[in-house]
Formats: structure tokens, sequence, C-alpha cells
């Protein structure tokens, strides 16, 4: 495959962007410098949050910024354009019509990787910003793969907000309980895989061991990263 260059829209947030890169360099298959993705990266980490905004639309409206920014890539001879950012699909109308370039869709990867885990039918969880959770972003693509969304109760989604603000991107260590109590309930509602729609409890999980039902959907960009990029994903063992 050709090798093209991948431009990257971060800073939503900091150290999700950091967790992304890293990914991208440990799913590379490759023994040289050479073999390994090429990517612009803009840490661009004053965009206006985007959960605030889809709760509040008197919130300043990220939107525009995000759309300036896919241009600014564009610009720069890009070939496709990546967002390690579940809530930030909410704008990706708003951004393909800023720029002739390919936005890849986060949630869609997520939901594609849940699925093929999962039976026809079967109930998926989910696990991401009251953002993103609002703007069903996850339901519609969940639905047309034929899933049903699990989300989790009230006090178990303001745990993971907590987890999400409070925490990572506080830079504070993460509380597993959390995480695991919202897996726990999403498993009792029949939810047969539980996504990580959020790339803070990307952040978060590193260092714990989920099992294998867990889907994390910034593993799946970071695959499709590397596919696009014209570079070798490494096998899963």
């Amino acid at each position: 495959m050709t090798r093209k260059e991948i431009g990257v829209i971060g800073g939503v947030g900091p150290a999700a962007t950091v967790e992304f890169l890293r990914r991208v360099v440990d799913m590379t298959d490759s023994a040289t410098d050479q073999g390994h993705a090429d990517l612009v990266v803009l840490q661009h980490s004053s965009i206006p949050d985007r959960t605030a905004y889809v709760l509040d639309a008197s919130r300043e409206n990220p939107g525009p910024v995000l759309a300036a920014d896919a241009r600014r890539l564009e610009a720069m001879g890009v070939t496709a354009i990546v967002i390690p950012c579940n809530t930030a699909r909410v704008f990706i109308a708003e951004i393909e019509a800023a720029v002739h370039t390919p936005v890849v869709d986060i949630v869609q990867r997520g939901a594609e990787a849940a699925s093929m885990l999962s039976t026809p039918g079967a109930r998926v969880g989910v696990l991401a910003t009251d953002g993103t959770l609002a703007s069903g972003t996850y339901a519609h693509a969940l639905k047309d793969l034929g899933h049903d969304i699990v989300v989790p109760r009230h006090d178990l989604q303001a745990r993971v907000t907590e987890l999400i603000y409070d925490e990572v991107k506080a830079g504070r260590e993460p509380t597993r309980d959390k995480l695991d109590d919202a897996i726990r309930f999403l498993r009792e509602q029949g939810a047969e895989v539980v996504i990580l729609g959020c790339t803070e409890l990307s952040v978060a999980a590193v260092a714990w061991d989920l099992d294998s039902n867990v889907v994390d959907a910034l593993d799946a960009l970071a695959e499709s990263t590397i596919e696009l990029a014209g570079c070798s994903v490494r096998t899963r063992r």
C-alpha cells in the first residue's frame, strides 16, 4: 500500500491524544522507524469542551474550531483526519463540510468492533460522556448494526463522569471501581459486549486488566489510522 500522511486533531483531551499515539506505535507491525505511520498532530487542547456544548447550546461551540483545525490539516496535505475523542463525533458533519479530506468516524469504528465480538442482535453496553450518550451517536451506529444500546443508570453514569472529568482530565489517579461497577450493571442488563466510548476511559483502563468482552473505541481508531497510513497492524495475541 502507498504510504499516506494522516492528520490528527488532538488535545481532546490531551492525555487521550498521547495515549492514542502510543497505541498507534504499539499496534504497528514494524521493526524500523520507517515502518510506522506518518502523522501530523495538532494538540489543540483549548478546543471548547464537547459535552458542555451538547448539553447546553449556550456554551462555546467547538464545531467551528474542529472544522478550522481540519482545514489546517488539509492544507498540510494529509489524506485522512482522525479525532481521538468520541464526543467530537457529534460535529463530524460540520467538519466534513469544511474539507474534502475524509474524516474517520471513531464511533462507527467502535460500534463495528463491538458488533464483530457480539452475536447477532445482542445488546451492547456503552460507557461514555453525558454528551456522547445524549447525542445518540452510539445508539444510532449500533442500531444500524442490529444491536440495542445499554447505558448505566443515573448514579453509575454520574460516577463514570467523575472518572472522566474529576480524575483523568484533572490529572488524578483514576478509581477502578467506578468503571467496574458500571460494567457490571451493563452486563446485568444483558450487554454481551461493553464499549469504552470515551478516550479518557481508555487512558484510565491502560493499567487495568479488563476482560476480552470490553472493546475500546480508541483501539479501533488506532487500527484504522495505521491502515490508512499504509502501514501494517500487529496481529493481536
